[in-house]
């Protein structure tokens, strides 16, 4: 009964943790130009990212343009 004790002790814990770190991270954007250019290619890839592997890229069909890689 105690180790059920302490392993819903540590699950309250890690979930409070992860809580406050949450919290402690706000929803501030970038404000210079070199992070908007990051995340501006970070979504471009994505986007290149679930055209190239997605269900129907993967699964018996034809390439695609969308399917390249970039140069």
């Amino acid at each position: 009964m105690v180790t059920l004790y302490a392993f819903l002790a540590l699950i309250v814990g890690a979930a409070i943790f992860l809580t406050a770190t949450l919290q402690r991270r706000g929803n501030s954007r970038t404000q210079n130009a070199d992070g908007l250019l990051i995340e501006q290619e970070s979504r471009v890839q994505a986007r290149r990212d679930r055209s190239s592997f997605g269900t129907f890229a993967v699964r018996n069909a034809p390439p695609t343009v969308a399917d390249q890689y970039p140069r």
